[in-house]
């Protein structure tokens, strides 16, 4: 499968995507999201990647959308790409497979919009977060109002969306946005690191725990710790969970088979 606005590479289990647009500093546009949709639809489909990484090298993980293509949007062009924006997040956000997101340079409007939908979000010393849709007379279209709340709380999502304003990385950290800051240089090999130690865990374990997450932010608490309760049962039917806790026992480490 070959891409115009993106790079892919699976090694040792790990799926790693990188934004190619660089003279845009991959600032997203329908083909590169059409792309993007198409990969991970590929990916979820791969058994041989267990674990996946979303970055777009060291000066812009994604500057936004492209204002550019946007600008000449009617009423219905703009709806189009908004959906097309958010059936590609939603289909990493519920892949089952873990999604780290590396994050260096810039990730504003729709780029920070992207790693929101990644699983676990870290970033280089540098980089700059933020919603600044609202200086274009316009609003966070790609689950921003959404994900941003969720993951921070509403005071700091009404913050970085009703001013515009970006914030560091450290700052990024200190709310929750991201869960580690490194030197720039040290990105990757923190991400393939956390990305391996992923892909080492049971796939059918790793996979119930982020349904069971993911769930339980849309339902009240009581049908989310039901919905955990028989999803925890339900993994002692597998193979990996009697392999998992015989290997403790034994003190070695287990050899999952995802069955």
């Amino acid at each position: 499968m070959e891409f115009k606005t993106l790079l892919y590479v699976k090694e040792n289990g790990i799926g790693t995507i990188t934004l190619n647009r660089p003279k845009a500093f991959n600032a997203l546009n329908d083909e590169l999201m059409d792309e993007l949709g198409q990969l991970v639809d590929s990916i979820a489909m791969d058994d041989e990647v267990k674990a996946v990484i979303i970055t777009g090298g060291q000066k812009a993980f994604a500057a936004g959308g492209d204002i550019g293509y946007m600008l000449t949007a009617d009423t219905l062009q703009a709806e189009a790409f908004i959906d097309l924006c958010h059936a590609t997040i939603d289909k990493i956000a519920d892949l089952d497979k873990p999604v780290v997101a590396a994050i260096a340079g810039l990730a504003l409007g729709g780029g920070c919009e992207l790693a929101m939908g990644c699983d676990i979000r870290i970033a280089a010393e540098g980089t700059r977060f933020g919603q600044p849709e609202i200086n274009l007379g316009i609003m966070p279209g790609a689950g921003g109002t959404q994900r941003l709340a969720r993951l921070v709380g509403p005071g700091w999502a009404k913050q970085l969306i009703l001013t515009g304003d970006p914030i560091d990385a450290e700052t990024a950290l200190r709310i929750g946005l991201v869960t580690k800051v490194v030197p720039l240089e040290s990105l990757m090999d923190e991400a393939q690191k956390l990305a391996g130690k992923l892909a080492s865990k049971g796939p059918i374990a790793m996979r119930m725990a982020k349904k069971c997450i993911n769930y339980g932010e849309n339902v009240d608490l009581p049908s989310g710790l039901l919905f955990e309760q028989k999803t925890w049962a339900f993994l002692f039917s597998t193979e990996d969970q009697t392999e998992g806790m015989k290997a403790f026992v034994e003190k070695r480490k287990p050899v999952f088979q995802g069955k």
